[in-house]
């Protein structure tokens, strides 16, 4: 029979092993030890669902969802240009199961063209996990204008300050910032024109009422290839899988103008080293999914995965190069 000082003494031991086992997963975030996922994980998409961001978020979440053993989920919150989602999940905790599908406009314009820079830091208040992909814009221009490459449009810029007119999807939008960097680069005279997204944009560039823009791939791609529009080069440090006969700019003659869109994928950023070490070796097996790939591919977009360390240097030099642009060209957005 167990006297009272046995079973005090069991009972202590098992106070501690409970003690022990409920620590434990402090204990192997502290050591390093690999994560596991104990709930649902959630990616934001600050975009509507059912466009090409949302629809590359819910193929990458199928894949961690595989991997990592615990359902991942999408959550579209739009608004803002993108802040309102972004700033949930940059005060949202830190535990790695509350991510954004981040873009070019969340993580690296916002902060210079929003008040307050839409309430959050970029760099500050997350960590990259991964970049995943990226959409080129093609610089196009109205069959009627009389130019064939980027040093014609140019040279008649210059000729004729003014006259030329480029449309964009609004203003700070992508398209418009690379318009803006072109200018910066070239010093060419081009009037602005904002449109409320890319359907109208493209009407009015197939009318011949603005006689050029940057706009992305999936945007002109069937315009291009049935000769309604002439294609100048490509916006971006590769050639257009879509297009490949067509040029860089820096190959055309006109460096510094790489304006891509871009994808990635963001945590808070204290989350802990095992947690985002976990995340970012299942994001990376996902990016070796043909599910994925192809995926990203139909919506118009090049994949590009890359490792958060190695993006996290580019969004910091992604974020310089658009302040400057922002402010040389004194860009207001809508």
């Amino acid at each position: 029979m167990t006297d009272r000082r046995q079973f005090l003494a069991l009972s202590g031991s098992t106070a501690v092993l409970a003690l022990t086992a409920a620590a434990a997963p402090v204990l192997a975030q502290q050591s390093g030890a690999a994560w596991s996922p104990a709930r649902t994980i959630t990616i934001v998409v600050p975009y509507p669902a059912g466009g090409p961001t949302d629809i590359v978020a819910r193929a990458v979440a199928t894949e961690l969802a595989r991997d990592l053993g615990q359902s991942v989920v999408v959550d579209n919150l739009p608004g803002g240009a993108g802040a309102i989602g972004t700033r949930k999940v940059a005060q949202s905790a830190p535990d790695g199961y509350t991510l954004v599908l981040g873009t070019n406009q969340t993580h690296a314009t916002n902060i210079s063209l929003l008040p307050q820079g839409g309430g959050y830091d970029p760099i500050k208040d997350f960590v990259p996990i991964a970049g995943l992909a990226d959409l080129q814009h093609v610089l196009v221009v109205a069959n009627e204008l009389p130019v064939r490459s980027a040093a014609d449009l140019v040279a008649l810029a210059r000729k004729e300050p003014g006259r030329l007119t480029a449309g964009s999807t609004g203003l700070g939008s992508a398209s418009h910032l690379a318009l803006e960097l072109f200018k910066v680069r070239t010093g060419a005279a081009i009037v602005h024109v904002p449109y409320k997204g890319s359907a109208p944009l493209l009407t009015d560039l197939l009318g011949g009422h603005v006689n050029l823009s940057f706009a992305t791939t999936p945007t002109v791609l069937a315009s291009i290839q049935a000769g309604k529009l002439r294609a100048i080069a490509v916006a971006s440090p590769n050639r257009s899988p879509d297009l490949p006969e067509l040029p860089t700019l820096a190959q055309a003659g006109v460096s510094g103008v790489e304006a891509d869109a871009w994808l990635a994928l963001f945590a808070p950023a204290a989350v802990p080293a095992p947690v985002l070490a976990r995340l970012r070796e299942s994001t990376a097996a996902a990016m070796k999914q043909e599910a994925v790939l192809s995926t990203m591919r139909k919506s118009g977009m090049t994949p590009n995965a890359r490792s958060g360390e190695a993006f996290a240097v580019f969004v910091r030099d992604d974020v310089a190069r658009w302040a400057e642009v922002v402010r040389v060209a004194n860009v207001k957005a809508e």
